[in-house]
């Protein structure tokens, strides 16, 4: 494990991705407050967080005393007023641009001035989210990949004003973390999901089709292009309502037909099959 270079951290989001980031940045020595408005929501984080560290441990990838370090490291709020003296905020709350301009402009009104503001958002503009600060020089996108700790990638997204010395710090910060950084620019759906969601998509529309099974479709993926899964186990993953609203930002803000969701996806999510979150999606997890 390296050690960030950004020593105190506010990561706003309890949930997967909020927990994953929060205890990358607590393992590579930073200060880490995690904040979740739902005192369950950040029970369940904190639990979340000391289940992997212990299986880390347990695994001999981290020693005793490491895993004990980055818990004590981590403290928790159910305020997001507390977010105060901090060096960067990581927001990881819902896909939702109403929900995350507010807290911007929140963030943006209390945080000291050098702070930097990023957002783990899968494709909502970083722009329009930096538009509702008076720092959009220091607002960027960290869009971390799930499961957080596992994986190497971090999509770093420049906004239209987003600075030269803010891209490179958070860039210098996710290679700290033991990570790949990745630049791309402020476009629907950035680089992961306006190559994925399609891919996922046409799945869809092969089994809505009646092309090939969705066993069929997974095993083609995996064993033919060396998928480690297939996508429609993905989508079950990811949640198929997430896939949808990707697949509503990327079809809105591309204006291109060839994003438009399937039927099928629309009609699984309209019958609240969501994937493994709600123990039925393509596959059945009960």
């Amino acid at each position: 494990m390296g050690d960030s270079t950004l020593l105190k951290v506010a990561v706003i989001g309890a949930g997967t991705m909020g927990n994953g980031i929060a205890q990358v940045f607590a393992s590579c020595g930073a200060q880490v407050l995690l904040v979740d408005i739902n005192p369950e929501g950040l029970a369940k984080g904190v639990a979340a967080i000391e289940k992997s560290l212990a299986k880390l441990a347990e695994k001999g990838v981290i020693t005793a005393d490491h895993q004990a370090a980055s818990r004590a490291r981590l403290s928790t709020s159910t305020k997001v007023e507390d977010i105060t003296d901090v060096d960067l905020v990581v927001e990881a709350v819902s896909e939702r641009p109403d929900l995350k301009k507010k807290i911007f402009a929140q963030l943006d009104a209390q945080c000291p001035p050098h702070t930097i503001l990023a957002s783990n958002t899968s494709s909502i503009s970083i722009t329009e989210i930096a538009a509702v600060t008076k720092r959009a020089d220091r607002v960027i996108g960290m869009h971390f990949m799930n499961p957080v700790p596992l994986m190497k990638l971090v999509e770093i997204i420049r906004g239209q004003e987003t600075s030269d010395a803010t891209t490179k710090t958070i860039v210098e910060c996710s290679s700290s973390l033991d990570k790949t950084p990745v630049e791309a620019n402020d476009y629907p759906g950035f680089v992961s999901n306006r190559v994925l969601m399609p891919m996922i998509n046409e799945a869809i529309y092969c089994l809505m089709e009646g092309v090939a099974t969705k066993e069929g479709i997974d095993t083609v993926m995996k064993l033919g292009m060396n998928h480690p899964m297939g996508p429609l186990a993905l989508a079950d993953l990811i949640g198929l309502d997430v896939c949808l609203d990707i697949l509503e930002v990327l079809h809105k803000g591309l204006g291109d037909d060839k994003y438009r969701p399937c039927p099928l996806l629309r009609r699984y999510v309209a019958a609240g099959r969501l994937g493994k979150k709600s123990k039925k999606g393509f596959y059945d997890y009960a």
